[in-house]
């Protein structure tokens, strides 16, 4: 963390104990995510009417590149925030959650999916059952009759264009699951 963590204590006497519960998971949210810049944690206990059944409040805001992560645990909304400690966990485990959504986003990592193998078939030897398929960067597969889906070896030709999966076969690459394109175009 570029700027010390700040910790406040209102309407409550400041508490040793749970200043260094804070510290301890300001520490492992740094460690989790390693570019927090500030960290700022308040502790209050907005209703002081009662000598039990008081409700404490607790607000993380964190700092990150580009943007501020803020999660606050209200006392109105749970009841076993009558224990300051209980309120700084639910915090805190809501803002690892958010902070690791945030990295997430950041490092894009949406799910992709890749664009299937595609190729020409430059060979065909039907009275073998294979063919082959030269690839965009030159590569031959192999694939047997068996491989082509929703078409037959008989019917193909050389040059037409086919999406597959490659797998490693016994004598190096082949296609599996050989699909002639047809009005559908690949997109790399």
């Amino acid at each position: 963390m570029k700027i010390p963590l700040q910790i406040t204590f209102r309407d409550i006497p400041p508490s040793e104990a749970l200043e260094a519960d804070i510290r301890e998971k300001v520490a492992k949210l740094d460690e989790f995510y390693d570019q927090i810049m500030s960290c700022r944690v308040v502790v209050e206990r907005p209703h002081d009417h009662h000598n039990k059944g008081n409700l404490y409040h607790v607000t993380v805001d964190i700092t990150v590149p580009g943007d501020e992560i803020v999660v606050s645990r209200s006392p109105d909304k749970h009841h076993a925030h009558e224990d300051p400690y209980v309120t700084v966990r639910d915090a805190f485990s809501a803002a690892r959650r958010q902070l690791q959504e945030f990295g997430r986003k950041q490092r894009r990592k949406v799910k992709k999916h890749e664009a299937p193998h595609h190729g020409v078939i430059s060979e065909l030897v039907p009275y073998e059952d294979y063919g082959r398929i030269q690839t965009p960067d030159g590569r031959e597969i192999y694939f047997h009759r068996n491989s082509i889906v929703n078409s037959d070896l008989d019917s193909l030709e050389a040059g037409a264009e086919v999406r597959f999966s490659e797998e490693v076969g016994d004598d190096g690459p082949q296609a599996s699951t050989v699909h002639v394109i047809g009005k559908h175009h690949i997109i790399e």
